[in-house]
């Protein structure tokens, strides 16, 4: 017989402690997190069972966010309530938050480490883990011709129109064509967890998640501040990402790189060595707003903007626990996220090839070496954090020799 949960409550200090010395130790990606979640808290800790970890799952599958952390701000809710949430959220966060800022200051501080050889093999590994990625989804995402086409369209919108417009595009339009044209899937019939968030409080984070999605552009518009557009620009990043982490990618380039506030260089820097470190890809925007050129800067810019990108996916899982049961079985939400799925593989399909390509592979070794980190990820199933290690140790050789 499968285990029964040991307790329903428990303390924020044991929760943070638990989602620490996940923080410290998970790499892999956020499927290799929802595993490791699985074994820890259903397996171990029996802080719900399998029925029920399995349903939330596919929630935060289904909505726009870092699934992974999603799940994990969810079981810290359930376990310890409120503080249970926050102690989740930070202990799985702030290790690999910490290390991408005390990296994005080292490159401040010492201008030369970003024209280093191990900085360039970091910039080609990205190429190497987004091409992986692209590939993986697609075979998950886009199955089929109808979701195919989909996400050509999207890369071709994406790819044509300026970036924040084009990326916004591409997303509506795919969920509104997967809405006409796909047909919907199988419902799923398990049960939800409760979890204690009435109806009236979803109800108002789905209000403020819709407020500030639309009110941010317009106020930073209205003021011409760069800090609220760039503010704006991360926020939207994190509540527009369906189908996987990576696909934050093109929406945070967009939001610091033409502005000026980030480097090319330094933006696919840091990406690479955020595929090194454990925990979710979001943490990369504290790298961002550490190194970022603007009023928000250093240990202050690159705390504030991890707090901002998570904030939409905090507020859009408070407001769908309520209306799981509803959400989860109507067809034409199914065939709309279907839709957006499809979409987001063809923009981070774009992405693969500008900013990513165009900025690391700039000759055949350039190229050979992507290649051979490529082949290691998807033939070799080897962890990335040791083929970043192997590209960065790799691009300062090349540096070396040339």
């Amino acid at each position: 017989m499968p285990q029964q949960p040991v307790a329903t409550q428990g303390t924020a200090r044991e929760v943070f402690g638990a989602f620490l010395k996940l923080g410290l130790t998970s790499f892999g990606g956020p499927i290799a997190h929802l595993g490791y979640f699985r074994t820890e808290f259903v397996e171990r800790r029996r802080w719900l069972d399998d029925r029920s970890y399995s349903d939330l799952v596919a929630l935060c599958q289904f909505l726009p966010g870092p699934a992974s952390s999603q799940v994990g701000m969810a079981l810290g809710l359930g376990r310890a309530g409120w503080p249970g949430l926050l102690a989740a959220w930070a202990g799985f966060t702030l290790p690999s938050a910490i290390a991408l800022i005390l990296l994005a200051l080292s490159i401040t501080q010492y201008q030369h480490l970003a024209q280093a050889g191990w900085v360039h093999g970091l910039k080609i590994v990205a190429v190497a883990i987004v091409a992986q990625a692209v590939w993986g989804m697609a075979k998950s995402l886009c199955p089929d011709r109808p979701r195919a086409a989909l996400g050509f369209l999207a890369a071709l919108l994406t790819l044509v129109l300026p970036l924040a417009i084009g990326q916004v595009t591409a997303i509506a339009i795919a969920g509104l064509l997967g809405w006409w044209c796909l047909k919907p899937t199988q419902n799923s019939r398990g049960q939800a967890h409760n979890y204690p968030v009435s109806r009236r409080l979803g109800m108002a984070a789905l209000i403020a998640f819709v407020t500030l999605l639309i009110g941010l552009p317009l106020w930073a518009a209205i003021t011409g501040s760069s800090t609220l557009a760039l503010l704006e620009g991360v926020y939207r990043a994190g509540a527009l990402v369906f189908g996987g982490g990576h696909v934050v990618l093109p929406l945070l380039q967009s939001a610091v790189v033409p502005n000026g506030m980030v480097s090319n260089a330094d933006f696919l820097a840091g990406y690479g060595a955020a595929q090194a470190v454990p925990g979710p890809l979001f943490t990369f925007s504290a790298f961002l707003g550490a190194i970022s050129n603007g009023a928000l800067h250093g240990w202050a810019g690159g705390l504030v903007l991890l707090a901002v990108i998570f904030l939409p996916a905090f507020l859009i899982l408070i407001g769908a626990l309520p209306f799981w049961e509803d959400l989860r079985h109507r067809a034409s939400i199914q065939t709309a996220m279907a839709g957006i799925n499809a979409g987001v593989v063809g923009i981070l399909g774009a992405a693969l090839y500008d900013p990513l390509w165009t900025s690391a592979i700039l000759n055949k070794t350039d190229f050979g070496l992507a290649l051979l980190c490529f082949g290691l990820l998807t033939v070799g199933r080897v962890p990335p954090a040791l083929v970043v290690l192997l590209a960065g140790v790799m691009g300062w050789a090349m540096g070396m020799a040339s």
